[in-house]
């Protein structure tokens, strides 16, 4: 199914109504990994990114401003009312309220032009048992001219009791330290602002206590994006990240990179753990 393009204001307005149906249906959904996904699909042809919103977008996540190209993660925020109507659907079998962000794949093919014009389409890849809930993951595609030029693979949990044992992980080496940055305890709203991302996690004690979470929690999509920031990936590549543990607001966290591979952490505790690598001429790296 196709939309048309709307208005801002109509957009700013449909997507409200969609989280406020997301946040009703909450309570009902009991969410398992056999639920299997919903086969829609949602496409939205003739999206621009708005200029205002690009520029406020690159300032909260630290991208330099106005080269003419989207950033890396910013097809990501152009799909996301997509994703939220599909993620408020009756059908969708996790409920909208609380989610987390465990991991996002980006495969850009080429560089995307800022006032270029895209077909975006999202939908359900698969619904899987994870070993602390079900996990969920989104599909997203962008095309310009009929091809493929940016796709995404986001994985969304739902927490819930399980009787899956902890993961055993081995840690590898830490990555040199290059900055240290201070998070205000503003930093989900702001991003919440920009993306349209306003799950309640992420915008204050208040509404995050009820989750599990002590305090608000950044976005993964910023956490990733303010990597990437200062981790430059020209061209055609490939982006792995994974949410290792929620970054609280406020709070101190050090950027640390090395190579393609990049984190997120304090001390010895990783938030996010990515790698970036360039794209063969086939599309695969």
């Amino acid at each position: 199914m196709a939309d048309r393009r709307p208005s801002p204001t109509a957009a700013a307005s449909g997507q409200v109504l969609h989280l406020a149906l997301g946040a009703a249906l909450s309570p009902f959904k009991r969410p398992r990994p056999d639920a299997g996904c919903p086969g829609t699909r949602l496409v939205r042809s003739g999206v621009r990114a708005d200029p205002d919103r690009l520029a406020a977008y690159e300032r909260v996540c630290g991208f330099p401003p106005g080269d003419g190209a989207l950033p890396l993660t910013y097809p990501h925020v152009l799909g996301f009312p997509l994703a939220v109507r599909l993620m408020c659907d009756r059908r969708f079998p996790l409920p909208l309220l609380g989610l987390v962000h465990t991991s996002v794949e980006i495969t850009r093919r080429t560089v995307l032009p800022a006032a270029a014009e895209y077909e975006l389409a999202v939908h359900v890849g698969a619904v899987a048992a994870h070993r602390r809930g079900t996990e969920a993951t989104l599909v997203t595609e962008v095309r310009a001219g009929g091809q493929l030029v940016w796709e995404s693979r986001s994985t969304c949990l739902a927490r819930h009791r399980t009787d899956a044992p902890p993961a055993e992980r081995a840690a590898p080496d830490p990555l040199p330290v290059l900055a240290e940055w201070r998070l205000g305890a503003d930093t989900g709203r702001r991003y919440g602002a920009v993306s349209g991302d306003r799950n309640p996690i992420h915008l204050h004690p208040l509404t995050a206590r009820p989750f599990g979470f002590r305090r608000a929690v950044a976005h993964g999509m910023w956490t990733v994006a303010r990597c990437l920031a200062e981790h430059p990936a020209p061209g055609a590549v490939r982006m792995r990240a994974a949410f290792r543990a929620p970054v609280l607001l406020p709070g101190t966290v050090q950027y640390a990179a090395d190579g393609g591979r990049f984190e997120l952490r304090r001390g010895e505790r990783r938030f996010v753990t990515g790698e970036v690598a360039p794209l063969g001429s086939d599309g695969r790296r």
